[in-house]
């Protein structure tokens, strides 16, 4: 059941170029109905003219259109918990529950952590393992300790750590956080080193285990698919380790005549969503390729059984 608190005047932030768009900042985290009237607010913000276009969307896990504003249908990577544990480890495909035991096997444990300067340089450690991960450049690369610190204590009383270790070495961790009575991985990543260990697997189980004890109904790890990209390795990674999709509203409301031309002409979605997957995977490899040569790195072997997963930072998604 979703946890309702006491509405609170959402903090806005404003971004682009060719048009302003309003989102509220860390809308994901929040707890609770964020808009308490959101006609009230988008008169507001009309009034106010700092954007061309809002958007937001409902709590999870909401998922019925409720408002008359324009909305696109975005998607999550969900594991229903509301049966337990049991059964969503037996719904896994036996591969996947191999690649756990194998895990376990290959020495790694793994286990909830306490937020300390051990676990920050630890953190920091897998950081600067690489500076490309999926192809790109890697946001997290050598950033400062007190930067990485900085970063990973956001809404630690709501969440969890939890570290795979092998040898006694951080090899992968995931931060998890509670929100509206469900639990969302805020970030998860992984020593690529270590990938024949199987730690984000491991860890995987791990936190449903935990969702599971904290009764979360639901477990959220970023979005299912991200734009036109219907049959990525990063998609059946999660379907296979019993995440489905889940399709929920996301309204965009026009400010201004430019942000209603910009909602007619779909400039709303964004490019990831407009150009047709073909395209997209074209630019992504030329990407990877370019990023490799500029950084001095071989391209590695993919490894089906555990693809390089998206990695989210300590406030965005996974």
């Amino acid at each position: 059941m979703m946890t309702v608190s006491k509405p609170v005047s959402p903090d806005l932030v404003v971004a682009g170029k060719v048009f302003r768009a309003a989102t509220i900042r860390d809308e994901e985290w929040l707890e609770g109905e964020v808009i308490a009237d959101p006609e009230a607010l988008v008169s507001s913000l009309r009034s106010a003219r700092r954007a061309d276009i809002f958007s937001f969307a409902r709590p999870l896990p909401e998922c019925e259109p409720r408002y008359n504003f324009h909305f696109e249908w975005d998607n999550v990577a969900v594991a229903n918990l509301a049966k337990g544990f049991k059964p969503w480890w037996e719904g896994l495909p036996q591969e996947t529950r191999k690649n756990v035991r194998r895990s376990q096997r290959r020495g790694v444990t793994v286990s909830r952590v306490e937020f300390n300067d051990d676990l920050v340089r630890g953190i920091s450690n897998i950081y600067n393992e690489t500076p490309l991960r999926q192809g790109r450049k890697f946001p997290h690369y050598r950033k400062s300790l007190e930067r990485v610190k900085a970063e990973n204590a956001t809404y630690l009383d709501r969440g969890v750590l939890i570290g795979a270790f092998f040898e006694g070495k951080l090899i992968g961790f995931i931060k998890m956080v509670r929100v509206n009575g469900l639990a969302r991985i805020m970030q998860i990543v992984s020593l690529d080193a270590h990938t024949d260990k199987r730690p984000t697997n491991a860890l995987l189980a791990k936190a449903v285990e935990i969702s599971c004890e904290q009764q979360a109904t639901h477990l959220i790890y970023g979005k299912y698919v991200y734009g036109t990209k219907e049959n990525s390795p990063v998609t059946e990674f999660k379907r296979r380790n019993g995440f489905e999709r889940l399709n929920y509203p996301r309204y965009f409301v026009p400010l201004t005549r430019t942000g209603a031309l910009a909602i007619r002409c779909r400039l709303h979605l964004g490019l990831a969503k407009i150009i047709p997957e073909g395209v997209t995977n074209l630019y992504l490899s030329a990407r990877a390729a370019i990023y490799r040569r500029r950084f001095g790195l071989q391209e590695g072997l993919q490894d089906a059984a555990e693809p390089k997963v998206p990695v989210g930072n300590s406030s965005g998604n996974a």
